[in-house]
């Protein structure tokens, strides 16, 4: 996963797969989808990022594998 912060137009870019885009669809008037041949989502862009998502407080916190026995 690959996360741009573009501070020039305030857009954020999420990278989720290196798959070809073959659509894009509009979530709403600031987030776009993009989507791969099977529909899956390889990216998705957040315009207004500072408003829409505090990109300004990102923080990444990766949790520990529980294991039950």
């Amino acid at each position: 996963m690959q996360i741009k912060y573009f501070h020039d137009t305030d857009t954020a870019l999420v990278t989720l797969t290196d798959n070809e885009v073959v659509e894009t669809r509009d979530l709403d008037e600031n987030i776009l989808i993009d989507l791969d041949t099977n529909g899956a989502v390889v990216s998705f862009t957040i315009e207004h990022a500072k408003q829409r998502a505090d990109i300004t407080n990102f923080s990444y916190q990766q949790v520990a594998e529980h294991s039950f026995a």
